[in-house]
């Protein structure tokens, strides 16, 4: 469970002040597969963030109860002086991860071959997506942080990603954000929309979708 209790969070910006988050309160399951929709520039990334740790609110506190990736996408996630292994070597670490099965599981899945001995500020930012997310699967987690990753890379990588994905999410959670309806049907069928600085819960994706796509034009 993730539970957002009364958190906010707002920017200052050359244009005055930005509220990306009014006070919310609201229970998220960790092991329910669930879509956040919103346009570009609501804040959906932001809040991502905040789920996870990276970035802080303003205000309130959120209570994870769940062994939570970070948000995958996210390319703070990755230390750009280290090089691809270190990076795996790291991350396997602090996790308390097998570091030579969550070495060879990123080496085959990545296909990166001698670019995983490479510092990562060196990558594109397809075989970033590729480190990443190879990482990111080489741990079994309760919920899955997505940052639109399954929508990058060229077409190889986006559909061995999102066969991977399917695999996993058997037996995790999904916390899928996402300007796309399309591509979250895949993988989720509950929805919230952050519309306005406020996050609106959908028991049905669908519903949440329409509203997406509908209910934000009234």
């Amino acid at each position: 469970m993730i539970i957002l209790n009364n958190i906010s969070k707002r920017y200052l910006t050359k244009n005055g002040e930005r509220v990306v988050l009014n006070p919310t309160s609201l229970k998220i399951p960790s092991n329910e597969h669930i879509a956040i929709l919103g346009r570009n520039g609501a804040g959906k990334s932001t809040l991502l963030r905040m789920i996870a740790g990276v970035e802080q609110p303003d205000q309130g506190k959120i209570v994870r109860l769940a062994h939570l990736s970070w948000p995958i996408g996210f390319g703070g996630a990755l230390h750009n002086a280290l090089t691809g292994r270190q990076n795996v070597e790291f991350t396997a670490r602090i996790n308390s991860v097998d570091i030579e099965e969550a070495t060879q599981y990123v080496e085959d899945f990545s296909e990166l071959g001698k670019y995983l001995d490479e510092p990562v500020s060196t990558y594109s930012a397809g075989m970033r997506s590729r480190l990443a997310f190879g990482l990111s699967l080489s741990i079994d987690f309760d919920c899955y942080l997505i940052d639109e990753a399954i929508s990058t890379g060229d077409k190889w990588f986006r559909e061995k990603a999102a066969l991977a994905f399917d695999e996993r999410r058997q037996t995790s959670g999904v916390l899928f954000v996402s300007h796309n309806p399309g591509t979250v049907k895949r993988f989720c069928d509950k929805g919230l929309v952050l519309v306005e600085s406020r996050l609106v819960p959908f028991s049905d994706l669908d519903e949440a979708i329409d509203f997406y796509n509908y209910g934000l034009l009234k």
